[in-house]
């Protein structure tokens, strides 16, 4: 009888997979790199709800980021204004999403609700 069709699980076994189930939540929030296994994990369609909420949030800043550096890096560039205030609005979109994720490590550690007004909406709606 292979170990996963076992009827009992003992609880040290249970306690592990939860313990690698919040590692890997922990990485998918990790800045920049979290990005591709949360992609992956959305690719794959996990049974775990948790872990699609926390894989499609990461997702979302990691292209809101991008998107918004991008832009601002780009209308530095076409317009008359001074890239200078370009560079302090990606600076200040790069010190908030590092924040933002670092705010929600915070809250996995403490085992609280992992919510961001707007972006977890928005990521609940999408398929």
């Amino acid at each position: 009888m292979s170990p996963e069709a076992s009827p009992e699980v003992t609880p040290s076994l249970e306690l592990e997979r939860n313990e690698q189930k919040r590692l890997r939540l922990f990485l998918y929030l990790v800045p920049v790199v979290g990005f591709f296994p949360a992609l992956l994990t959305l690719y794959r369609k996990v049974d775990d709800r948790r872990e699609q909420r926390v894989s499609r949030l990461a997702v979302i800043l990691s292209l809101a980021w991008v998107m918004g550096v991008t832009l601002t890096g780009a209308s530095g560039q076409l317009s008359e204004t001074t890239p200078l205030v370009a560079m302090l609005v990606s600076s200040m979109l790069t010190s908030g999403y590092f924040l933002a994720n670092f705010w929600l490590m915070v809250q996995l550690w403490r085992r609280k609700r992992l919510w961001l007004p707007g972006v977890s909406d928005l990521g609940e709606r999408l398929p």
